[in-house]
């Protein structure tokens, strides 16, 4: 189909979105798909004050099959508008898919950069063979009007050792010259971050891939490398690894490496890995940095491969993406703060102090809390119905457990120093969980049909101070 039948198709969806509207698991505060299906967010940046949003969509699938470039934008990341969809597979090169891609800005525009999927029809194992993964090129100057589209490298411009899995180009400056890192898989499987080199955006020649000297998951989707207060760091989304004690729990991981990388030799030095969110749903976040100097992380709030369900599907819609994180750096690690902007969202206040047990009425499920400990104490909290957070400081262990309302979703631990503060956003379905000023998140889906909503929170030792907001939600034209 080209561009305006799919146009057609979408405007005859609106009974399909009248009824996603009326969802009472519809969220509040969360960028959502009004029909269909939505994944990675994609070309995230701001643009003469606009930030702008796009994100992986199937308005018409809510499995997530063929997909296109879908469009939010804001002024505030608290109002916003959703625009009509940019990137359509109306192309020879991305006919099966306008993949996950990145925006990068300079002298007044916007340069874009994602890959085409194409699924040849045959009989292939689809990993060595028969998919064409293009790296393509378009440029907007003001983010809603796009150029035509340039292929800029296919297979055959990948080394020869790699298998038909290359997606997801970032792009990196470095003085005079652009950097590309494309997420990749071997005929090992192998995962790598295979780094181009450019002088002009458009000619690109292979330097170096960027891998684990043992090996780390088949295939590592999503590569962002960037610089944050003097040092950088390689997010990307391994799949394929191995649980290790309460580590890498997931179907697949998302995380981040410390990275020395010399542009000049094409050395580096990897750090550890170090995972970016331990809930049951996130993946493919993708930072930028804004015009106030922050780098914001989004991410999807979903996983691909998994085994648990979202009720939703039955309802005309999947998935969304995270409320948007400041990244900060505190001790060479990357640290997620939900940005400021959220604190506008806040009406009511409640404040208990003590340590005694706390039964907290609550009116439906949008809120925001806060904890702060005076010092390590162990906690019990029913959050929802048969949800409940729990946290040692004998074993130093905080748990999220789920029961019927997790669809399959179980339990997710972490170990800590210490417990020191505690900040939930509640949406109508959905939790995201920061520890100690994001040290370490949770994110997940829930999906409650209890009517009740309180709270409750167990009797501690030591004294504790909690505070809950209601929430207002986003205000979406």
């Amino acid at each position: 189909m080209d561009r305006k039948q799919y146009q057609e198709m979408w405007n005859s969806y609106q009974q399909e979105r009248e009824k996603v509207q009326q969802d009472p698991w519809c969220l509040q505060y969360h960028l959502m798909p009004d029909s269909g299906w939505v994944n990675d967010p994609n070309g995230l940046c701001q643009f003469q004050g606009v930030y702008h949003v796009y994100y992986q969509y199937s308005p018409f699938d809510v499995l997530g099959k063929t997909k296109l470039w879908g469009h939010y934008t804001s002024k505030d990341l608290i109002h916003w508008k959703q625009e009509e969809a940019v990137l359509f597979p109306d192309h020879p090169s991305d006919c099966h898919g306008v993949y996950s891609g990145s925006a990068f800005i300079e002298n007044g525009k916007i340069h874009y950069f994602y890959t085409g999927n194409v699924k040849l029809v045959g009989d292939y194992d689809y990993i060595n063979e028969g998919r064409e993964q293009n790296t393509i090129y378009v440029s907007s100057e003001d983010g809603y009007r796009f150029s035509k589209k340039e292929v800029l490298l296919k297979n055959i411009d990948y080394p020869k050792d790699i298998s038909a899995h290359v997606r997801d180009p970032k792009i990196y400056p470095y003085k005079d010259k652009y950097f590309m890192v494309l997420g990749a898989r071997d005929r090992s499987s192998k995962g790598c971050v295979l780094v181009y080199e450019s002088s002009d955006l458009k000619t690109w020649e292979y330097k170096n891939r960027i891998q684990t000297k043992d090996g780390f998951g088949y295939m590592w989707e999503c590569p962002d490398l960037f610089t944050l207060e003097e040092k950088s760091f390689l997010i990307t989304c391994p799949q394929g690894v191995k649980p290790v004690g309460y580590d890498y729990a997931n179907v697949h991981q998302c995380g981040y490496f410390p990275i020395e990388y010399d542009f000049e030799n094409h050395t580096y030095t990897l750090g550890k890995f170090y995972q970016l969110d331990r809930g049951f749903d996130f993946y493919a976040p993708q930072t930028f940095e804004d015009e106030q100097g922050r780098r914001i992380l989004i991410g999807w709030m979903g996983l691909p491969d998994i085994d648990y369900t979202n009720p939703t599907v039955e309802r005309g819609w999947q998935h969304a993406l995270t409320i948007p994180r400041e990244l900060v750096v505190k001790d060479g690690k990357l640290l997620q703060k939900p940005i400021q902007e959220m604190e506008t969202l806040r009406k009511s206040k409640m404040v208990y102090e003590g340590s005694q047990a706390i039964h907290i009425p609550m009116d439906n499920n949008v809120f925001e809390m806060e904890i702060a400990y005076e010092q390590d104490d162990s906690f019990q909290m029913q959050l929802r119905s048969d949800m409940i957070l729990t946290y040692s400081c004998d074993t130093h262990t905080f748990t999220l457990q789920m029961g019927k309302s997790g669809y399959g979703r179980d339990s997710r631990s972490v170990t800590l120093t210490t417990l020191q503060t505690l900040r939930i956003y509640s949406d109508t379905s959905s939790i995201e969980i920061f520890l100690n000023d994001g040290e370490e998140v949770f994110t997940t889906r829930v999906y409650d049909h209890d009517e009740s909503k309180e709270i409750e929170i167990k009797e501690c030792r030591s004294e504790r101070t909690i505070t809950v907001y209601t929430l207002n939600g986003y205000v979406i034209e």
